[in-house]
């Protein structure tokens, strides 16, 4: 159990978010659930300050994120900063527990936060909590008591039923979907420079090389100066090349024109369900004024090194391909702002620490706020003139389907 826990990254699991009132019981009800102490749990209302995440597996659902919150009903300056904590939660949050006073009953302000649940679109189920202390709860809802353990399995059963309800409406999502057939050649290349993590791989390589591998294909790994002899040593052509974004430039003139080639970073934005808007940002690159103002976001928070990619390639890329100077602006992790107006253009990582979610909310915000929104493999591609050969691999996967 331990070891699948560890090797289930945390932008696969399904996160599950705990929202209510101040003192409704949402710690004691997660720890409860948890079968361990996550949360600090006191009378005191507000005690819960920041949003608190834990994974581990939970039956029957199996990898999950537990998250708790502060009071979505807290009040003053302080108050309102937890609030907007707790709000933010909305945007990675795949099921939702409405944690209740059951001794209090159902006030406005849970009426308010359950609107609020539905308005995002999240699946939510109402938990009825201290129903040993009060005198009737409702038919609606789950009744438990987080002190005494009533109903905590019923919960976890219910919280099952809802994540595989809202499983069926999703079509079931992968790198390469159908692409891959038993037996085919999948050459990765994969740079080992100054930016690489010393002594491991990176997530999406991983993932790659994984799914790869479920598929029953065959799985080879080079860096960009070793492809031109890697590709001279197979009998037969990769079915498929996949390359690192920063690397587009070298790989381009050594792959045939034949042979499918794309980039960690676009697989990952099909994935993540954000491939077609970043398509069509890219090229709204052409057209921005001077000085104009750009985002470039990464969903970690690794630390950046002396020629990172964010940070200091793409900004370099992006300048001598316009021959424009542009004001840019970094973020990472959960930093990614809610007002996105002041950007002319925003340029995502590919995700591979953020849920599908969150990825999904972000270029959601920014297409309500009418800002372009791309991700790095897209743009470089772009920026590299073979945007449209990075995403022939689609229409490959059209034809499988």
């Amino acid at each position: 159990m331990e070891q699948n826990r560890n090797q289930t990254p945390r932008a696969n699991r399904v996160h599950i978010g705990f929202f209510g009132r101040r003192n409704a019981g949402k710690s004691s009800l997660i720890n409860a659930v948890a079968g361990q102490t996550i949360s600090v749990v006191s009378p005191v209302c507000g005690t819960t300050t920041d949003t608190v995440e834990k994974a581990m597996e939970l039956l029957p659902i199996g990898a999950v994120v537990l998250i708790d919150t502060p009071g979505l009903d807290d009040t003053g300056t302080l108050g309102e900063l937890r609030v907007q904590q707790a709000k933010r939660a909305f945007s990675h949050t795949d099921l939702a527990v409405l944690v209740i006073d059951a001794s209090t009953g159902m006030t406005e302000a849970d009426h308010t936060i359950l609107q609020q649940l539905e308005q995002q679109q999240i699946p939510v189920l109402q938990v009825w909590n201290k129903c040993d202390i009060a005198d009737s709860v409702p038919e609606t809802g789950i009744a438990v008591s987080a002190r005494t353990g009533q109903g905590i399995q019923m919960l976890k059963e219910q919280l099952g039923k809802l994540y595989q309800q809202h499983a069926e409406k999703q079509p079931p999502s992968s790198l390469f979907g159908s692409l891959l057939r038993p037996e085919d050649v999948v050459l990765l290349v994969t740079p080992i420079d100054e930016s690489a993590p010393k002594g491991r791989m990176i997530l999406p390589q991983v993932q790659a090389i994984r799914e790869i591998l479920d598929q029953t294909a065959v799985c080879l790994v080079t860096q960009p100066e070793q492809l031109a002899h890697t590709l001279s040593l197979l009998k037969q052509p990769p079915r498929l090349v996949v390359t690192d974004s920063q690397a587009f430039g070298q790989v381009k003139s050594l792959v045939p024109e034949e042979i499918l080639l794309t980039s960690f970073s676009i697989l990952f934005a099909r994935y993540k369900g954000v491939l077609a808007p970043a398509m069509q940002a890219a090229q709204t690159l052409e057209t921005l004024p001077e000085n104009s103002r750009i985002l470039i976001s990464e969903g970690c928070t690794h630390h950046r090194q002396c020629n990172d990619i964010g940070t200091v390639k793409l900004p370099r890329w992006i300048t001598a391909h316009t021959g424009r100077q542009f004001s840019f602006s970094f973020s990472s992790g959960n930093s990614f702002p809610e007002d996105l107006t002041p950007y002319r253009l925003v340029v995502h990582c590919g995700g591979c620490m953020l849920n599908q979610r969150e990825m999904e909310t972000r270029a959601a915000r920014a297409a309500a706020q009418g800002i372009p929104y791309t991700n790095y493999g897209v743009l470089i591609a772009y920026l590299n003139g073979i945007l449209e050969r990075s995403l022939t691999f689609l229409k490959a996967l059209e034809n499988t389907e």
